[in-house]
């Protein structure tokens, strides 16, 4: 019998994302307060650091998310047992191996990190393969991508060349841009509309392929141009081709009528700071009035901070066989990660000082130990019968 743990991929890797993301909290604050020495085999904090971030951290959220929408969306077969242990193992090997590098032989803690984004690939690419949807299979580069800029990261590192390794790092954003505007764009309308006709406030805009496509389009040059070093006018204006095109696509969503429902009104917030951080890339790029990091930090604190803490939660809540209802203690999370979010952005801009960039991972780190100790136990055990209103 599966164990209720391994039941579903949302199980172990929020369990374990959200648990490893308080510890690299504290450990990230340690190093840069200059409290202790990260065991980073020479390499630079802001490396260590982006990589956990990304690869550690984020990637077990987003794997979470991933495959328990899978079966739902595109009508898989649900990962889960021996080969859903089997990627948890994989990613728990790459964050013992990472941290573990100063003592092992210089390839091993890449190749051992190496190994989940491929993993994930050849699990659900035959299945995806039969799916009636073919629009699916955009997962499947998706993962790659992160599997290339991961393997672009260590190659950096193994090579001296920290340049590469950070460019591997920022084509793992772009790589997540790319699949916020894919999957939040798709669930973030879907869960509105239903919002909004059960509230009786109205009907959004109606779908608009081209939109669409113009929207993903417009993400995808940016990250070519970003990613190729392209001339900072050229960056700049496709961040502001970005930063209108989502604009108007969030507005037509109409999420701004939902203020009272939480789990729909946080991913609108969050797709709100998605178009804050293009248009700060472009005003970094074509002015030169803010630090380019700016729009870095919009993106992953308050706009990918945001989506997560909200699917997450809904996640939790809706496959665990309970009410979508939020419980108070994410809504004050929520109201943290936005703070923490213009906090950091704050400090990046105006120079606050150290204590204001501890502060603001202090609050970011906060939200996710308040979503572990809300629903850690709930993940561990079997779930609910369904009742109405779960959906």
């Amino acid at each position: 019998m599966t164990p209720p743990l391994l039941s579903s991929a949302f199980r172990p890797f929020y369990f374990l994302g959200t648990l490893y993301a308080v510890c690299l909290t504290g450990a990230w604050l340690g190093a840069f307060l200059g409290h202790w020495e990260p065991p980073s085999a020479g390499m630079p904090l802001r490396l260590w650091h982006g990589h956990e971030m990304l690869f550690g951290f984020a990637a077990a959220i987003i794997v979470g998310i991933v495959l328990t929408a899978l079966p739902s969306w595109a009508g898989t077969e649900e990962i889960r047992g021996g080969r859903l242990a089997l990627l948890v193992v994989l990613w728990l090997a790459g964050r013992l191996a990472f941290w573990a590098a100063p003592w092992l032989p210089p390839p091993a803690p890449a190749v051992i990190d190496l190994l989940l984004f491929p993993a994930a690939f050849l699990l659900v690419a035959p299945q995806l393969a039969r799916a009636a949807n073919r629009l699916y299979l955009l997962l499947l580069p998706i993962l790659l991508a992160l599997a290339a800029a991961n393997a672009a990261f260590h190659y950096g590192l193994l090579s001296g060349n920290t340049h590469l390794a950070g460019l591997g790092l920022r084509g793992a954003i772009h790589t997540l841009i790319v699949l916020y505007v894919l999957k939040g764009g798709v669930l973030t309308p879907i869960f509105t509309g239903n919002a909004l006709r059960e509230a009786g406030r109205g009907e959004q805009a109606p779908f608009n392929l081209e939109l669409e496509m113009l929207a993903v389009g417009a993400v995808l040059l940016l990250a070519a141009l970003d990613l190729a070093g392209a001339p900072s006018p050229w960056s700049g204006l496709a961040a502001l081709a970005c930063a209108v095109v989502h604009g108007v696509r969030a507005a037509r969503w109409k999420g701004w009528r939902l203020p009272d429902v939480p789990l729909v009104f946080v991913m609108h917030l969050g797709f709100a700071w998605l178009v804050f951080a293009f248009l700060l890339k472009a005003v970094a790029e074509l002015t030169g009035l803010v630090p380019e990091a700016a729009w870095l930090h919009a993106f992953t604190v308050g706009s990918l901070g945001l989506m997560m803490l909200g699917l997450m939660t809904r996640v939790a809540l809706r496959h665990t066989g309970r009410l979508l209802v939020v419980p108070a203690a994410m809504k004050l999370a929520y109201a943290m990660m936005f703070a923490a979010a213009l906090l950091r952005l704050a400090a990046t801009v105006h120079e606050l000082g150290d204590w204001a960039v501890a502060l603001s991972a202090v609050l970011w780190g906060l939200t996710f130990l308040i979503y572990f100790l809300r629903f850690g136990a709930i993940l561990l055990r079997p779930s609910l019968p369904r009742v109405a209103g779960a959906d």
